[in-house]
C-alpha cells in the first residue's frame, strides 16, 4: 500500500535519522495533532513502520507526524535530542499552517520510552543536548497534552528477572554499565520524571508482554496518581510485545478504539 505524505528534514543539510513524515486528512481536522516515535530496540526500526496506523488516523481527521532518530553509534541522549527536534519541527509546521500546537505523543517499545521522556521530562533534564549543529529548539517549550505508550519501559533501572536481551539493549544505548553509573539510568527512567504537571498517560499493554512487566507499568501509573495526574492502563488479551502498529488484527482494532477514546477524553479544543 502506498501513502501520500510530506517528508521534512530537521536540518539545512539532510542527516540520516533526522527526518519526519507528516500526514494530513483530506476533510476536516481535529484540534489535536499526533506525533509518533517508532520502536526497534533503540538500534532499529523506522518511521515508515507507523504509516498504516497514521493512515487510519488520517481517516478520523488527524494530522500526524512520524519521526526517525539516529540509530547506529548514538546514545539515548542523542536520540532524545533528535526526537525533541522532530517534535519542535512539527510544532512549527502546525503553527505556520495556522493549527493549534496541541500534540499527543505516541510510541511503542523503545519508541514509547523516548515518547515518555519527551512528554514528561523538561528539555535537557535527561542530559540531552538541545542543539545539533546549527539546529536548536524554538523559544517557549510547549509540552504534549497527552501521551499513549505501548509496550514500553517505565524505568531503566534493573528489575528482578529482567529479560537479558532487552537489558543488553538498554545498557548499550546508555553507553555505560549500570554498576558504573546508576544515575545515568535513573536520569532516563520515565517514572523519575513524573510530576504534578505531567500530561495524562494511556498505557497500552500486551497480555503476552515478555520485555517490560505489567507490574512496572502499574507502578508508573501509581506514581502519576500520587501526583494527582491521570493515567490509565489497558491490557490487550493475547497481544504480544510491539503489537500496535496497524489496525488489521482484533487486538489492534481494540487498541485503536482505546486510543481514539483517550484522545477524545482530553477535551482538547482549538
Amino acid at each position: 500500500m502506498s501513502f501520500d505524505f510530506t517528508t521534512a528534514y530537521f536540518d539545512d543539510e539532510p542527516v540520516n535519522g533526522r527526518v519526519l513524515d507528516m500526514f494530513q486528512p483530506e476533510n476536516g481536522e481535529r484540534p489535536v495533532a499526533l506525533f509518533f516515535v517508532h520502536g526497534g530496540g533503540w538500534r532499529g526500526g523506522a518511521r515508515a513502520g507507523l504509516h498504516p496506523l497514521m493512515w487510519a488516523l488520517r481517516q478520523h481527521g488527524f494530522i500526524s507526524a512520524s519521526t526517525d532518530y539516529r540509530l547506529a553509534g548514538t546514545c539515548i541522549q542523542d536520540q532524545l535530542t533528535d526526537v525533541r527536534h522532530g517534535y519542535d519541527l512539527f510544532r512549527r509546521w502546525l503553527r505556520e499552517a495556522g493549527r493549534p500546537e496541541k500534540i499527543v505523543v505516541l510510541g511503542s517499545s523503545a519508541g514509547a520510552h523516548l515518547a515518555a521522556l519527551l512528554a514528561l521530562a523538561e528539555p535537557g533534564a535527561c542530559g540531552e543536548s538541545l542543539t545539533f549543529g546549527t539546529t536548536g529548539l524554538s523559544a517557549g517549550w510547549i509540552a504534549p497534552v497527552g501521551a499513549a505508550l505501548s509496550c514500553g519501559p517505565a524505568t531503566f533501572e534493573p528489575w528482578a528477572d529482567i529479560f537479558p536481551i532487552i537489558w543488553n539493549s538498554m545498557q548499550n544505548i546508555v553507553g555505560v554499565p549500570y554498576e558504573q553509573d546508576p544515575e545515568a539510568y535513573r536520569r532516563v527512567s520515565p517514572i523519575r520524571h513524573v510530576s504534578a504537571s505531567s500530561c495524562p498517560l494511556l498505557f497500552q499493554q500486551a497480555e503476552n508482554e515478555h520485555m517490560f512487566p505489567l507490574e512496572l507499568t502499574e507502578r508508573f501509573a501509581a506514581a502519576m496518581h500520587a501526583c494527582g495526574r491521570r493515567a490509565q492502563i489497558r491490557v490487550h488479551t493475547k497481544a504480544e510485545h510491539g503489537f500496535f502498529y496497524d489496525t488489521s488484527r482484533r487486538q489492534q482494532k481494540e487498541a485503536f478504539a482505546d486510543l481514539l477514546a483517550f484522545i477524545d477524553s482530553l477535551n482538547v479544543t482549538a
